[in-house]
């Protein structure tokens, strides 16, 4: 398995990455967690299935959009523990005395309405991991 990595840094960069990546000989696309990325989601899911590439997102809420499969933590349980924190902060605590925490629940979502648009069959193996499945 070779990577190749083609970044978007504007919503204008994005339809351009996926060209470049489908032209390079991309099978599949893993689409990083960033504000930009989540922002233009519903763009990336269209021009995915466009270019007839599978591809995986990290919050499992894109799989509802039309992604193929999302797995990571929820956006919603992100934002509420970033609201704790602010809390904490608005509280008196010092940003600097506050640990460093990462998400300890990770979610499997699967769209197999995606799946037979682009020709796939999802193996019962995965489907029975999977948390939340899109029929």
């Amino acid at each position: 398995m070779e990577l190749s990595i083609h970044p978007a840094e504007t919503r204008q960069g994005i339809v351009p990455a996926i060209d470049a990546a489908r032209a390079s000989g991309a099978q599949a696309l893993n689409v990083f967690a960033s504000a930009l990325l989540n922002a233009n989601r519903k763009l990336i899911i269209e021009q995915s299935a466009l270019a007839r590439l599978p591809a995986i997102y990290q919050f499992p809420e894109h799989c509802a959009d039309g992604g193929l499969a999302g797995y990571g933590t929820r956006l919603s349980s992100l934002f509420r523990h970033a609201a704790r924190m602010l809390a904490k902060v608005m509280a008196g605590t010092r940003p600097a005395d506050m640990p460093v925490e990462q998400p300890i629940t990770m979610e499997l979502c699967l769209n197999i309405q995606t799946a037979k648009a682009l020709g796939l069959t999802v193996p019962p193996s995965i489907l029975a991991r999977a948390d939340e499945v899109i029929e």
